[in-house]
């Protein structure tokens, strides 16, 4: 199932699909692209972002938190994309001289670096890939960063012949529960589109679109890359991304989207959009996820890549996970010593998942 691209490691996407991050970063992000090809953005980071809710909750309590929570957002460098599965990194420079580019060009410059997302024995990847991101933490411990566990990336093996024969590996319970929900597809009407549609030059068709993004954006636990609707602007009238744009309609009325890739026998999901509280009242989350398998299975797919986001609800619904780690380099040594016992602080989804 290994996906691998000649000229960066880590991409399951296709080779030109970072720049257009680029092109469109997201509202508050200035994005670069610095000396042996790597791609990285600065903003303001709140250290809240990732925070696990309950101690979230207890700091947003303390006195005065009001006053002095603007010392929590600190300037940082992120090595990377917010719009990549990992971070794209190029395939031919060794890890001690990407670190010294790191410390020429942007480290020392802001209080926090961060090289994001990096694979830790992915299945998604190949053996050299996952050799080099290794390479890359020990040659990071030796230079003073700290090694910080990243998100879970859900995906599912496209190894069944049919949905029922998925749905038949699921507890009796989420079937019949997923089963009920499916009763609402009958109200549905499904639709796919390629990006680059003529369609999506109309305005308004763009307008909705990137509102119902926002509104998933809005009501989303972690809010950090807010992408702007010039970036769904050029990924929707995109012809060589090869991307499909599955549309759910109730009544003629637009209830959700599905904005997916398929690149290198992996059907990737990477945007979403939905129209609360219609999407809630079809099950449409459950819904776009069965029709994104069956989907996959139809397009000769070995996998369904399905994201970041609510590793819980996905983990119900069959899917296995493959976790990341970030580097992260705080310039102060003082803030650096009282950090490093804190990190585990930052690690939600393993903990998520370890509770289920």
């Amino acid at each position: 199932m290994p996906f691998m691209n000649n000229s960066y490691f880590n991409l399951v996407e296709p080779d030109f699909y970072p720049d257009l991050f680029l092109y469109h970063p997201p509202r508050g992000f200035t994005a670069g692209y610095a000396a042996d090809s790597l791609f990285y953005f600065k903003t303001r980071f709140g250290l809240l972002t990732t925070l696990e809710n309950d101690v979230r909750a207890k700091v947003e309590k303390l006195p005065l938190f009001r006053y002095w929570s603007d010392w929590l957002n600190w300037s940082a460098c992120f090595i990377g994309t917010t719009i990549t599965e990992y971070a794209p990194l190029p395939s031919g420079i060794a890890p001690n001289r990407l670190f010294d580019t790191l410390a020429s060009q942007l480290t020392g410059r802001q209080t926090l670096t961060i090289l994001k997302d990096l694979p830790v024995d992915s299945p998604l990847l190949s053996a050299a890939e996952n050799e080099y991101s290794q390479r890359l933490v020990e040659e990071s411990i030796r230079r003073g960063f700290f090694e910080l566990e990243g998100q879970a990336l859900a995906y599912v093996p496209i190894d069944f012949s049919s949905l029922d024969d998925y749905l038949s590996r699921l507890s009796s319970g989420r079937r019949k529960d997923l089963r009920r929900k499916l009763k609402a597809a009958g109200s549905l009407s499904t639709d796919i589109l390629p990006t680059g549609d003529p369609v999506f030059v109309r305005e308004t068709v763009l307008d909705e679109f990137y509102a119902m993004y926002l509104e998933v954006f809005q009501q989303s636990h972690v809010q950090f890359d807010l992408l702007s609707r010039d970036f769904f602007k050029a990924i929707l009238n995109n012809k060589k991304l090869n991307g499909l744009v599955i549309t759910y309609r109730h009544n003629g009325i637009l209830a959700g989207y599905n904005i997916c890739l398929v690149h290198n026998g992996a059907l990737i999901d990477k945007y979403i959009g939905f129209k609360y509280p219609l999407a809630r009242q079809l099950n449409l989350y459950f819904i776009s996820w069965l029709y994104n398998l069956e989907l996959a299975l139809k397009q000769g797919c070995t996998c369904y890549i399905a994201g970041w986001t609510d590793p819980e609800v996905k983990a119900s619904l069959g899917a296995k996970f493959t976790f990341t780690r970030h580097l992260v380099w705080i310039e102060n040594p003082l803030l650096r010593r009282l950090l490093y016992p804190l990190r585990h602080l930052f690690e939600n989804d393993r903990k998520a998942l370890a509770s289920l």
